[in-house]
Order: structure tokens, then sequence, then C-alpha cells
């Protein structure tokens, strides 16, 4: 885990930002005007805190389902397409995501763990340590950009070869250590990119807050200041988490 300090950041992002993002974004993103939910940029005080340095993995989530008897990662396609939202085609894109006798895709131990839910992913990080819970949403933030507030985790330009994102991704998921150059100024690995993570923030709604963007997003999405809600029993192929403690 990086160790974050107490502090302030800049949380959020302000007129010039979202303007940035809009400009990088495709017509559809503009038209629904996704950026304008984001919070506005503020001053925020923080406690310390500790956040995993790496998404947690696929072998990282199968040493939980053997030692607990945990459900492993999956979705039927008629429960995947009832979500009714980012539904991929099932067959060709969600499969090679699907454990076979409980264990993960062989080809994929190292990449995130996705198709599991936000309490599944509360779960795992009660089971692997006393006091491991989610992230909420600011401390994700400020782990993921820094106290600067820079609009991507390793500065001000967007930098398509330092993260796996639709502009420069293999189409799929990536090894959490691929792409060190992207790491954030706290050391945080995939703070913008490979999939959305859960935090421990939910919506008015009761959905819960989602950050980063995945390895199909343009570059107006993968900043650390966007968010966006899901119902917390989703499950997606886009979709994993990493966990946080209260530092000592």
């Amino acid at each position: 885990m990086v160790h974050v300090p107490a502090g302030p950041f800049w949380m959020g992002s302000d007129p010039a930002e979202r303007r940035l993002a809009y400009a990088r974004a495709s017509p559809s993103v503009r038209a629904a005007r996704w950026f304008d939910a984001e919070l506005p940029r503020r001053r925020v005080v923080l406690p310390a805190v500790c956040v995993d340095r790496f998404l947690v993995t696929q072998a990282d989530y199968a040493a939980f389902v053997a030692a607990t008897g945990h459900r492993p990662p999956g979705i039927t396609e008629a429960e995947y397409r009832a979500q009714g939202f980012l539904v991929h085609d099932y067959a060709q894109e969600v499969t090679p995501y699907l454990w076979r006798d409980g264990r993960p895709p062989p080809d994929r131990a190292d990449h995130p763990v996705v198709l599991v839910s936000a309490d599944d992913a509360r779960a795992y990080c009660g089971w692997r340590g006393r006091g491991l819970r989610l992230p909420t949403e600011a401390e994700w933030e400020r782990a993921a950009r820094g106290d600067a507030g820079w609009p991507y985790p390793w500065g001000r330009r967007w930098d398509a070869s330092r993260l796996n994102s639709a502009a420069r991704g293999p189409g799929g998921t990536t090894p959490v250590w691929r792409h060190p150059a992207g790491a954030s100024p706290w050391g945080l690995f995939d703070a913008a990119g490979n999939v959305f993570q859960w935090t421990g923030t939910s919506l008015a709604d009761g959905r819960r807050v989602l950050k980063s963007c995945a390895w199909d997003d343009e570059a107006g999405l993968c900043r650390p200041a966007f968010r966006h809600g899901r119902p917390p029993a989703s499950r997606h192929i886009l979709i994993g988490f990493r966990c946080a403690a209260d530092a000592p």
C-alpha cells in the first residue's frame, strides 16, 4: 500500500477542466453532458490513509475465494443484460473473464479482478486485513491525482502511452503493473485506465460512486475528477477495486 499523509488537496473539476474533457470526448458523451455531474473544484482536507498501490488482481481474489468459499466472480448473460448499462457482447467480451471450476482465467492472473459487486469487494478487503475497506471517493481521488489537482495522475497533458484506454489499449484488461509511467504522485498504478474502481461512497439514490476509467474509454473520462454511479450489486467486466485503511 502507499501512505498518503494527512493534508489538503484540490478535489473535483473547474469549468476549464470540464471544457478540456468535453473537447476530448465523443459526441455522445458531450450530448449527455457526462462531466456536468463532477464535483466542483474545492480544497478538501483529509486524514492520513493507506491505499493499495495496485488494483486487486484475479490471483489475489482467487486466494480469497479459496480461503472463504465466497462466490467466484461471474454473471449470467440474462443477469448481465438485466443490469441495463454498458452492455458489451456477452459471448465475445464477457466470457473471457468468467471463472471456470472456481478458478480465474489462467492468462489473466495479474490482471484486475472484475465481475465483482461492491459487497464482494468489501468482503475481500475485510478478509485480507483487519481495518481494510474500500476507499472513500475523496481518499481515492487524492491518492490518484496528488495535491496539486492535475487533470491526469501524471500531470496536465494527456498521454495515451501512460494508461490502458481506448486510445492505445489492447481492448481488454492488462497486468496491474503494466503502466508505471502513469502512476500518480503518491504511487498508485492504474489511477486512470484499465478498469473503473468501486469506492465506499454512496450517492443519494443509493448508487455507489465509481472512479477512474476503463480500457475502452476515451481521454475525457480518464481523469481522477470524473465520477459516476452504479448500483452496488452491479457486476461488470469494466469494474474492479482496490483496498484502503486508516493510516496507523
